[in-house]
């Protein structure tokens, strides 16, 4: 949210810096994100001063330079040659001297320097409005009445100031600060408490009342639930036309695009006091009749952008006597009701919706406007008046006409004060400092909140109606540690704390040793949401189909893509691959620790989960040969087995795993609990993610890993004295057999003094040996760290194994 300085002051006296004033509203909860200086113009005007031509000439053989001399008031009289037809001798103009930056013809900014025209010196410029960048007008210089002083700069001249703009986090909760009467409140409230009790506003606009006689405007609500209050006032003889500058200047700095006068009002009066209005063609109004209510379910809707909508029947609409919409309330105007260069009468309209309904038609339609943005927070239901007056008064002042009805104003159901409960000792216990009744009582009432059925151990809080945010004990012990300031409070001499015994394996010691392993390898950490789309479980040809009573589902208004809490990692990193190859950066390395949802709901219902995802080029480009180009399953497969032995993890089985996500994949798990799977996923699903690359997927149970922890510390032992023995063996094995069952095989067989198993080589002819046959090179290290080994020993261990293999994996040695 945008909040103008200039505009505040105009409500209250502030002797303070930007930066003073933005650590005030951060300590108040509006938070201050950064701030940008506006200038009236890009030329810097306190450098262009106002000076008098003493002397005025014609240049021999030019049809338009004059020679002058002129006095700014320092003492020095310049030479300066202009070209301007109407420079004279006597006048008082403005003067940009040598340094200062003007605009040119074309708009572009360039500097004044001293130079020599027609071999006459020249130091400095006489300027017209458009070169000041404050009107339009080239002319001719601008002339300044008699009487002027010499030597002012034309910022304090024009009175055109520099503007200070905040940009402020504001948080939902906040509805009074919505608006810059808001801000001001609060700033006051921050001055009463901390500097002067007497100060006040010195303007409020709350203050302005229009007389308005007559018959008000028909108006029905049908819909007192979604409408819960209804104003308006009918204005004939308008005048439609460019707002003034400083109207326009104040809605610019704003970031406000200027439309006309009458639309602007509008905005302006919304920033002012946080009221949305909307202003109708009054002309076209069919049986100049407003009725508030809904249509039904499909209706089509030509909004002001010129796009057809399909109403929803929970669309609040403003419809003219005969039910033709004209606006969405609240959210957006139609085509053919608003104001144009043409319309002549206005109908102005200022409500209090509910914002329940506001947010659901801004989210269905994809409208986020400034005007449902306010309502959405909770508008006061008792300022609709007051801003209605108040726009009622500039459109009489800036576009003419004159009232042609009574004020409008249904209000079914008024909204009173909230009465809250307080005590005195609560207070003092939440804020953990000692308040007197005194400031507690004078904290409220620069709030506006009042007292009533006062005793000695606490009072009752009326709240005014907008704060609809402040409803409970709690709320208005907030509210007074606002003002008092949190570094007011001062911490106490002794702090008391209880003892959290640290659970072993620390989750996040082992998470951070996890990560800073994949980190030094390459790989970036990346976070997805926990909210996923039900879409990609629940679809027609889904990517991992799921039942639908197996998903947590939300009710997320916000986003109706985000539907279900995600039940697996897998789709949070293919979106991210995604969003990164579309950006030309295929070659990724990701992971992520997250939890993963499925009902029904339990202790067993989230599960801890790490996933690593690898795409792309297996190495950064290089001018060396690589052995490989692209990542494969056994680079993330080298991954998970370092990973796993980093944790001293081992002692698992592998299963080789067809199912979906995966094209083919191998599972790692001790008994029925799983520790990783891990494999290619299937590229139908890549496909239908738009993913191009092969990408290779690790899913980790994080809450087996750390079950699966060694409860042991490691232990140091010594290097072996005694070599190690190799020897190679070449099997002939069926082609489903694994490395994995011959390494678990070779492990029984020889499991005292085997120290390694190795697969190095994998050889495939038909015709050499045979179809659906493979030949596996597979090395064994031997050691006994007791003496060195003789051939003969190792020679009998090597005659187990190749009957070992023979017997139970039906291998064939070749010679």
């Amino acid at each position: 949210m945008k909040v103008s300085l200039n505009w505040i002051r105009e409500f209250l006296d502030l002797d303070k810096t930007p930066e003073e004033i933005a650590d005030i509203l951060t300590s108040l909860g509006l938070e201050v994100e950064g701030w940008d200086a506006v200038k009236p113009s890009p030329v810097d005007l306190d450098k262009v001063v106002t000076g008098q031509v003493l002397e005025c000439s014609r240049i021999p053989d030019t049809d338009h330079l004059s020679a002058t001399r002129v006095d700014v008031g320092d003492g020095t009289v310049r030479s300066i040659v202009c070209g301007a037809p109407n420079v004279a001798a006597g006048q008082r103009v403005l003067v940009a001297l040598p340094g200062t930056t003007v605009l040119s013809k074309d708009g572009q900014l360039f500097e004044i320097g001293e130079r020599k025209v027609r071999g006459i010196p020249s130091q400095g410029m006489i300027c017209a409005e458009d070169e000041l960048g404050i009107g339009h007008d080239h002319s001719g210089i601008m002339v300044l009445p008699a009487d002027t002083p010499l030597g002012i700069p034309a910022s304090q001249y024009l009175n055109l100031r520099s503007d200070i703009v905040y940009e402020i986090g504001l948080t939902p909760n906040r509805a009074d600060a919505t608006n810059h009467l808001g801000i001001a409140r609060d700033l006051l409230a921050w001055i009463r408490q901390n500097e002067n009790p007497k100060a006040d506003l010195k303007y409020a606009a709350q203050g302005v009342t229009v007389e308005a006689h007559g018959a008000t405007y028909d108006v029905t609500i049908e819909n007192t639930d979604a409408c819960h209050r209804y104003s308006g006032v009918l204005i004939q003889g308008v005048q439609v036309q460019e707002s003034p500058e400083w109207l326009k200047d104040r809605l610019l700095a704003l970031g406000q695009r200027p439309i006309n006068n009458v639309v602007d009002i509008t905005n302006y009066v919304r920033l002012e006091l946080g009221q949305p209005l909307h202003a109708f063609d009054a002309n076209q109004i069919q049986g100049n009749k407003i009725v508030v209510k809904t249509l039904p379910e499909g209706t089509v809707f030509k909004s002001l952008d010129e796009v057809e909508r399909k109403l929803s029947a929970q669309d609040l609409m403003i419809c003219d006597g005969q039910s033709n919409p004209l606006c969405i309330g609240g959210v957006f105007g139609g085509a053919t009701s608003g104001v144009t260069a043409n319309t002549t009468s206005v109908f102005l309209e200022s409500a209090r919706f509910n914002p329940i309904w506001i947010r659901r038609s801004m989210l269905r339609h994809n409208l986020r406007t400034d005007a449902a943005w306010t309502f959405e927070k909770g508008v006061d239901p008792n300022g609709c008046l007051t801003a209605l007056h108040r726009a009622t008064t500039l459109l009489l002042e800036l576009a003419g006409g004159t009232i042609a009805s009574g004020i409008t104003d249904l209000y079914p159901n008024p909204v009173a004060p909230l009465r809250v409960p307080v005590e005195y000792d609560r207070v003092n216990a939440l804020i953990g400092s000692s308040l007197s009744g005194e400031t507690i009582r004078s904290i409220l009432a620069t709030l506006g909140i009042g007292i009533e059925n006062e005793s000695p151990t606490g009072f009752s809080a009326v709240v005014p109606t907008n704060k609809p945010d402040v409803t409970r004990e709690a709320d208005i012990i907030e509210e007074i540690l606002r003002v008092y300031g949190l570094d007011a409070v001062h911490p106490p001499a002794k702090v008391r704390t209880s003892m959290e015994i640290t659970p072993r394996p620390n989750p996040d010691a082992i998470r951070n040793l996890t990560a800073d392993l994949l980190a030094a390898n390459g790989f970036y950490e990346c976070m997805t949401l926990s909210l996923s789309n039900s879409a990609y479980h629940t679809s027609d040809n889904a990517p991992l189909p799921l039942p639908k009573e197996s998903l947590v589902y939300v009710h997320n208004t916000a986003n109706q893509g985000l539907d279900c809490m995600r039940p697996s990692l897998l789709f949070g990193g293919l979106e991210t691959i995604r969003h990164n190859q579309n950006r030309q950066n295929p070659d990724l390395r990701l992971f992520e620790f997250g939890k993963t949802y499925l009902a029904p709901l339990s202790e067993n219902s989230e599960t801890a989960r790490l996933a690593v995802f690898m795409t792309g080029a297996h190495n950064p480009e290089s001018w060396q040969p690589a052995a490989k180009t692209h990542t494969d399953f056994f680079t993330l497969k080298a991954y998970v087995q370092n990973l796993l032995a980093r944790l001293g993890i081992s002692g698992f089985q592998e299963t080789v795993v067809q199912e979906t996500p995966f094209r083919y994949a191998l599972r790692y798990h001790r008994g029925p609990k799983e520790l990783v799977t891990f494999g290619q996923v299937s590229p139908a699903i890549s496909k239908k993610m738009e993913v191009k690359n092969a990408v290779f997927f690790a899913d980790f149970n994080f809450d087996n890993l750390l079950a699966a922890l060694p409860s042991s510390r490691i232990q140091f032992q010594e290097l072996s004295k005694f070599p190690v023995v190799r020897r190679d063996l070449a099997l002939v094995l069926n082609h489903a057999v694994t490395f994995a069952e011959i390494r678990q095989l070779a492990a029984k067989t020889a499991k005292k003094i085997l120290k390694e198993v190795n697969l190095f080589d994998v050889f495939e002819d038909e015709h050499k040996i045979g179809a659906g046959k493979k030949s596996c090179a597979v090395s064994f290290l031997f050691e006994d760290p007791q003496k060195t080994l003789q051939d003969k020993e190792i020679d009998a261990l090597m005659q187990q194994l190749q009957q070992a293999f023979e017997q139970k994996l039906n291998a064939t040695v070749r010679k």
